[in-house]
């Protein structure tokens, strides 16, 4: 069993998300996204390594982060140990490059 820890910059993605949908679409359907986000996060304490290397960064032969899919979003993630960190939540209809180098590899 792994822990799962959603960092500062992953907990402002799904804020931001909540926000967009519940003002361009509704509350509840904001809760629900909300929460379904929430419960695949939660899923990686189970099974981490079920993800897949983002194409992005595979790219450039990054390979310590992985990440899942709530449709449309991507959850990218990083496993140390027996600690998982949720570094993004992402809509995936967008260019992610830049974002993802920029976030994912400034140390």
């Amino acid at each position: 069993m792994y822990d799962v820890f959603v960092v500062t910059d992953a907990e402002e993605d799904i804020f931001e998300i909540y926000q967009y949908v519940a003002t361009k679409d509704s509350p509840g359907n904001a809760a629900k996204l909300f929460d379904n986000i929430q419960e695949t996060i939660t899923s990686l304490d189970n099974q981490p390594m079920r993800g897949h290397i983002p194409p992005e960064l595979s790219r450039i032969d990054v390979r310590e982060f992985l990440e899942i899919h709530y449709k449309p979003y991507r959850i990218i993630y990083q496993i140390i140990e027996t600690d998982v960190f949720v570094h993004c939540v992402v809509d995936g209809r967008r260019d992610l490059s830049n974002l993802l180098q920029r976030r994912l590899l400034r140390n």
